[in-house]
């Protein structure tokens, strides 16, 4: 059996539901990727997880009055419940505090590091709060990025991306009773990142990436690789099987390493293939920096990463979308107000690819709207001429005259285009929105043309082939807007009678068999 392509999206913090801003990042950019591969033949997994054990779910337990377990499940449900509304299909969900076996793989893979002399006792400054009597880091504590300046949470900066030790921030206080910050000696286990430079800089170098996240790697390569913290005070996570730090819980970020690989292969946990990579920049250091590190010193020979796919933050009127800030629009709302279609088309046209962008109040109705007056419109029209014409039967005539000549050229050079985008090498999701779009009017425009050939007293075979010409462009959109909107395109398939399971080619570009009997939905065929 061939190797399937392995695409990953980074596991979502179950410290609140899904929001659009999520969406706009890995998880439906994933899905897109996913779809488009399986259309091309190909075998293809795509998995996750829920990071159930990040300090962001404690600490918003803390706040709320619930438990850190309470609030995982409750919205893990939720999270996968926005996936599938959404369609992003994962074949494979990690859940490390369901799955058999999972603590014991990670301390395993912990431990390993451990005895090789790769993980390091190193005694720092750490800050404690007194009224909270809790030792803080990530979640728990905030204050000034020592690299940039920027309000930052411990271990890492979401505004440059740089990790730091939580003791180097400045004027650090506790996020859950807002107190000040001491600071006190507290001995950790540290990965020292210095004795991979040379091999990450070979990866980084062999590895499709964003420039933004290239820069991020090569300025902390110039700056001297740092120790990472890979242990913490703690009583919420995996526990560090290290004799002298039971009281310490591994690093969610150290643990997400092994979680990767199990989601991979639960039973061997060893993966075949270096999988295609989606997470937003905030991430981009654990992906491209800790992780590789990590699995070069647990197994030299383990495949790594073959691409990163990043997006930068997708922002709220703004301002970034938050989770634990609770400045979000929620994903399940969401997809109950403008359906799967619609939002899918609004996050994928306006991902955060290379740039920041931003959500606004109206843009799902926008995009329901565009889908209804665009899309709609111009397949409705279609569909009411060859009911006038030939009773809603397929012509029995093949697209034909020189302005089908011109408009098959055109649509197969936007193909080529559209499957770049699609690509990994250059996926960009707006740009395949863009030609869809463009498809569209293309062929509105064609059939607005060639409606006139029914004025001509010997024009009905033109106007048959005109029409045929029509509905090969809808067959090509049923194929070819699979990834993006897969409900709007299987009800398409289904009006049309055209098997939906093709590539994104120029072969796509065929009517539906003569005498084939066109239906249509009782709803729109996009954006319901």
């Amino acid at each position: 059996m061939p190797t399937p392509t392995w695409i990953t999206a980074t596991p979502p913090t179950p410290n609140g539901e899904l929001h659009v801003g999520h969406l706009a990042g890995p998880y439906v950019a994933a899905d897109v990727l996913r779809r488009f591969t399986l259309a091309e033949g190909g075998p293809v997994l795509m998995t996750t997880g829920l990071d159930d054990h990040q300090s962001y779910v404690a600490t918003r337990g803390l706040l709320d009055g619930l438990t850190g377990e309470e609030v995982a499940d409750l919205n893990g449900e939720r999270i996968t419940r926005g996936w599938d509304l959404a369609g992003a299909a994962f074949d494979r969900v990690v859940a490390p505090r369901r799955d058999p076996g999972y603590t014991e793989v990670v301390q395993a893979f912990f431990q390993k590091l451990h005895d090789n002399g790769v993980l390091v006792p190193r005694t720092r400054p750490l800050p404690y709060c007194v009224p909270c009597d809790r030792w803080l880091y990530e979640a728990y504590v905030t204050g000034g990025c020592p690299h940039c300046g920027a309000g930052s949470n411990g271990n890492a900066c979401e505004p440059c991306g740089r990790p730091n030790d939580c003791g180097d921030l400045t004027d650090p206080h506790c996020v859950v009773c807002g107190a000040a910050a001491e600071l006190r000696p507290q001995t950790r286990l540290y990965l020292p990142l210095a004795p991979f430079a040379d091999r990450l800089a070979r990866f980084w170098r062999d590895t499709p990436m964003p420039p933004h996240l290239r820069a991020l790697c090569e300025r902390m390569l110039g700056d001297g690789m740092p120790e990472i913290a890979v242990s913490h005070p703690s009583d919420w996570g995996v526990p560090v099987p290290v004799p002298g730090f039971e009281d310490q819980r591994i690093f969610v970020w150290c643990e997400m390493a092994p979680g990767y690989l199990l989601q991979y292969d639960p039973e061997s946990a060893r993966p075949a293939v270096g999988p295609v990579q989606f997470f937003g920049f905030d991430n981009g250091y654990f992906h491209a920096v800790l992780f590789p590190a990590l699995y070069l010193a647990w197994d030299p020979e383990l495949p790594l990463a073959g691409a990163f796919v990043v997006n930068e933050f997708y922002r709220l009127e703004g301002k970034k979308f938050s989770t634990s800030r609770r400045h979000a629009v929620w994903a399940l709302a969401a997809l109950k107000e403008g359906g799967a279609d619609a939002l899918r088309l609004q996050v994928l046209r306006d991902r955060p690819h290379g740039r920041q962008t931003s959500f606004s109040d109206g843009d799902l109705a926008r995009a329901r709207e565009h889908l209804d007056t665009l899309w709609n419109g111009w397949l409705n029209r279609l569909v009411e001429a060859v009911h006038a014409e030939t009773g809603g039967v397929v012509p029995d005539r093949r697209p034909d005259g020189p302005g089908w000549e011109l408009l098959e050229g055109r649509l197969t050079r936007l193909c080529g285009e559209l499957r770049e985008a699609y690509s990994v090498e250059g996926f960009d999701t707006r740009r395949a929105v863009d030609l869809l779009d463009e498809t569209v009017r293309c062929a509105a425009d064609f059939g607005h043309v060639h409606r006139h050939e029914r004025q001509r007293p010997a024009g009905r075979d033109a106007y048959r082939a005109a029409l045929a010409g029509e509905l090969a462009v809808a067959s090509a959109l049923a194929a070819w807007a699979a990834p993006v909107v897969p409900a709007g395109a299987a009800r398409l398939s289904e009006a049309l009678g055209w098997d939906p399971a093709r590539r994104v080619d120029a072969t796509a570009l065929t009517p539906p068999p003569a005498g084939t009997v066109l239906t249509l939905p009782d709803g729109p065929l996009f954006g319901s």
